[in-house]
């Protein structure tokens, strides 16, 4: 900011409040006094511009805690965003979930804050893509995991989470499914169900990272450790989770079991969104960051209400908004859509 309008009581109430919830995820007094200004003015914009700012649990602790009105998964933050009476939505998340809010909420102004948030899934995979698997197999229904740009949904017959992934392909008559983008995600389905599954050559840059070793090394060193494990990760490493899933699963695990220790296989924000949310317990083991989800900060949230540029405003044209809504409505009809 250019200048502080707040006084420096206001300020300091801010950072101590923050600092207080944040100080267990290894963030200082003197960081959280950096931010409150920033964290002043973007809640000042929220209220003057009718708008809500959504956070996905892999965001960084100033912006969950200083500035979200809701947090959680893509698909789960695009619903509830959708029930508000906001004109204008800011999503501290990635383009394919600012995509999906637009989809839901074709009214409403849709802003990313960084334009260079992307998603190693969603940019491995094209609507021209799809459509050659089509030509390739012919009448085979096409399964997208969310994480994939509004063309491809649109070109999908279905939508599905990390949680319902196995219920949307079982959902389907067929034998072949084509389960696109992520080649990890597509082994651990084919390891529940009859059905073939055709597979797509995308990987996460955060989950390919981990690794059984990583694993059997907590294990020895923090002995009934829970393994809780997202299903972008190896098969390999699934083999040795307590859970697998969703982020929102990982979090309901943690929640309702009273074991001390609980390693998060998936990126280091859940880990620290766990470590402000249950104090009581122990998040251990290594974590691996997303560069993408990283790309936002408090002041591109801030320049982003005041003035956004072009590239920041979400625009998904109407045909393909239509199509796209049709492959995410028929995920909804199973019970669990949470990622």
């Amino acid at each position: 900011m250019e200048k502080s309008f707040y006084s420096e009581e206001e300020v300091k109430k801010t950072a101590e409040k923050l600092h207080e919830k944040i100080k267990k995820t290894g963030f200082s007094l003197e960081e959280c006094m950096a931010f409150a200004p920033l964290i002043l003015e973007i809640n000042r914009l929220k209220k003057e511009k009718n708008a809500v700012i959504l956070a996905h649990s892999y965001q960084t602790p100033d912006i969950i805690y200083g500035t979200a009105d809701f947090v959680g998964d893509s698909l789960e933050l695009s619903r509830k965003a959708s029930e508000t009476k906001a004109g204008i939505i800011v999503f501290a998340g990635v383009k394919f979930m600012a995509e999906t809010a637009k989809i839901l909420s074709p009214e409403k102004t849709v802003l990313l804050p960084s334009i260079e948030a992307g998603c190693s899934l969603s940019e491995s995979i094209t609507a021209k893509d799809v459509q050659e698997l089509k030509k390739k197999y012919p009448g085979v229904p096409v399964v997208c995991y969310v994480n994939t740009s509004a063309e491809v949904k649109a070109e999908s017959d279905a939508c599905c989470t990390s949680a319902n992934a196995l219920q949307v392909v079982e959902i389907f008559k067929e034998n072949e499914i084509i389960f696109l983008p992520d080649n990890l995600m597509t082994k651990n389905i084919q390891n529940q169900t009859k059905k073939k599954i055709i597979s797509w050559n995308g990987l996460c840059v955060v989950h390919k990272e981990f690794n059984t070793q990583q694993i059997e090394e907590v294990k020895r060193k923090y002995p009934g450790v829970k393994i809780l494990v997202h299903t972008e990760c190896n098969p390999t490493v699934v083999e040795l989770a307590d859970f697998s899933g969703g982020t929102s699963g990982m979090i309901k695990y943690a929640e309702t079991h009273s074991d001390e220790n609980f390693m998060m296989v998936t990126e280091c924000g859940l880990s620290d969104r766990m470590r402000v949310e249950l104090p009581e317990k122990k998040f251990v083991g290594t974590c691996e960051l997303c560069p993408y989800m990283k790309k936002n900060t408090l002041e591109l949230i801030l320049q982003a209400l005041k003035n956004p540029s072009q590239e920041q405003i979400i625009e998904v044209p109407e045909e393909i908004r239509l199509k796209a809504k049709k492959a995410i409505d028929r995920m909804m009809e199973t019970k669990n859509f949470s990622d």
